[in-house]
Parts: structure tokens; C-alpha cells; sequence
């Protein structure tokens, strides 16, 4: 098989849909469908299953999928050792990054590493930390940026640690959330980071919030709580410091210590030797400890 009809094969599996992986492939649905049936043609059996809800992977199907993968990844590895040979830093740099760091802090060290490496291409995944581990894994990701407690055997580096706050426009210390009908705001993450709020909130409080709303975005909740539709505890890393809201730290009531969230950089011993994961990793360490400072 060519490199483009394996790309078509995984295309197709991942995406389920003949459209969306069109779409992705800059064909058109015809020309994709006739080039699928030359594949299978090659093969000598039927891939997939065509269906109102998509496609369908035949047991033949997986077996092809399972190679096109494997053969895409070691190519990629291959010309990523290449590349290290190179004294130039190019290749793809493939990050996978907890999505509160990935639409806060991230952007600006990527901007300052794509104008310091023109060459290298990047490959970015966000989503919950037991995402990235898996990601990291199985291959799809050379570095991995995580926040709260992570069980990780290999390199893990800290980044920094930033505060929680309870962010609200009406309410100006903890004890009234005792007595406020005001809804509390969660969003949808990692369990680590709900079992602290959780935590927390027992120490505090003998009763759940009265009223609840949880949305799947933090930046959702953030929104909702500036424009005072109630109050959400939210990691200092996604607030400016120009929001006209009450910024109250979480505190632990028996030793008066502030609630904090680590970030974490992971990825395995011999991923770091490689050009393009190296230069990012010094860029990244820089805006760490600048922020490190910021966050005293």
C-alpha cells in the first residue's frame, strides 16, 4: 500500500464517516469512494461496512486498519530519527496537553517556538490528563502536559503551580456560600480535580450546594461566572487579573494553606532526545519559571 492509501484506511477509521473523511483528506466523496474500492480490490475483501450511521470496520477491516496505523507510526518514528541527525530542528512535535493549559498558557509558548523553529510542524491534542497518559502510551504523543497527581514511571518535569479561587460578583468570602442560593458552576473534568473540589467542600460545609450548574468547558464556566449567573472555583491560570469579579483563594480551614494545581511535563527518556521535542521543551521551561515568578 502507498503512503496516501494508508492515510486513506486510517482516515476512514477514525473518522467513521465518508464526508468527514473527505473533508480531511481534500477529496471529494466520489474520489474517495473509488479509491476505497481499489483498496479493497487490492486487498481482496470488503473494509468496511457502508451503513445509514457510517462505516463499519469488517474484521478484515481491522486487521488493514491496524496495519496502515502501525506502518504510519514507524514511518513517522523513522523520519523523526532522521531528522535528530539533522542539525537543523524540524519534524513534527507531537503534544498532548491537559485542555486548561492548551487554550490559557500554551499559545503563547508555541507562538515564541514556531518563530524560533520555522521548520518544525506541530501536532496538538488536548483533553484530560488520563488522556494524554494514554496518548503518550500508545504512541500518539511525544510529550505530555498534565495537571493534578499523575502516576508516571518515566520523566517528569514541573512546570508550576497556580492558585484556586472561588470567582464570583456578588459573594466576598467563603462563609456565604453557607447561606447563598446563588448556583454553584463545576465543569466536567479529570476525577483528581473534582475529588479536591469535592474534598474541599466537605471539610467546609456539611451540605452540597443548593443549586448546581455544570457545563463541559472551563471557559464556559468562567464566562457564566463574569457575567454573574453564579459562583465557580477556577484555577488562577485562566484568569487574567483585569476581571471585574471577588477573587477568594480556597483555603484549607485546619492548617490555612492555599489550594493549589501543579502542571506537570511526562514523556519517556528517549522521546527528549529527539530535536524538535528538545528545543520545545527549553522554551517551555522558560515561560515556566517566568510564570513560576508571576504566581509568587
Amino acid at each position: 500500500m502507498t503512503t496516501t492509501e494508508l492515510e486513506i484506511i486510517k482516515a476512514l477509521a477514525e473518522e467513521g464517516n465518508m464526508r468527514k473523511a473527505a473533508e480531511r483528506l481534500f477529496l471529494s466523496q466520489p474520489a474517495l469512494s473509488q479509491r476505497l474500492q481499489t483498496i479493497e480490490k487490492e486487498w481482496g475483501t470488503m473494509l468496511f461496512i457502508r451503513s445509514q450511521k457510517g462505516l463499519e470496520p469488517t474484521p478484515a477491516g481491522e486487521l488493514v486498519i491496524a496495519f496502515a496505523k502501525e506502518t504510519i507510526l514507524k514511518k513517522e518514528e523513522t523520519a523523526e530519527m532522521i531528522a535528530s541527525l539533522a542539525d537543523k530542528v524540524h519534524g513534527t512535535l507531537k503534544i498532548a496537553c491537559a485542555s486548561i493549559v492548551g487554550q490559557t498558557w500554551l499559545p503563547q509558548v508555541l507562538k515564541e517556538f514556531v518563530s524560533m523553529y520555522p521548520d518544525a510542524k506541530i501536532s496538538l491534542m488536548t483533553g484530560w490528563s488520563s488522556e494524554i497518559v494514554k496518548a503518550l502510551y500508545e504512541g500518539e504523543a511525544h510529550i505530555g502536559i498534565v495537571r493534578g497527581q499523575v502516576d508516571w514511571k518515566s520523566r517528569k518535569s514541573y512546570l508550576f503551580r497556580d492558585r484556586l479561587y472561588l470567582v464570583d460578583q456578588e459573594i466576598t468570602s467563603i462563609d456565604e456560600l453557607v447561606e447563598t442560593e446563588r448556583p454553584f458552576i463545576q465543569f466536567k473534568s479529570d476525577s483528581n480535580y473534582y475529588m479536591e473540589i469535592q474534598r474541599w467542600w466537605q471539610r467546609h460545609f456539611s451540605q452540597y450546594p443548593k443549586r448546581q450548574i455544570t457545563v463541559d468547558q472551563i471557559e464556559t464556566c468562567k464566562q457564566l461566572a463574569l457575567n454573574g449567573i453564579g459562583y465557580a472555583i477556577l484555577p488562577s491560570i485562566t484568569l487574567a487579573g483585569d476581571e471585574k469579579v471577588n477573587k477568594i483563594p480556597l483555603l484549607n480551614s485546619e492548617e490555612e494553606f492555599e489550594l493549589t494545581r501543579d502542571t506537570w511535563l511526562i514523556g519517556y527518556d528517549s522521546t527528549f532526545e529527539l530535536k524538535q521535542v528538545s528545543a520545545f521543551t527549553e522554551v517551555l521551561n522558560m515561560h515556566a519559571e517566568k510564570l513560576r515568578k508571576e504566581l509568587k
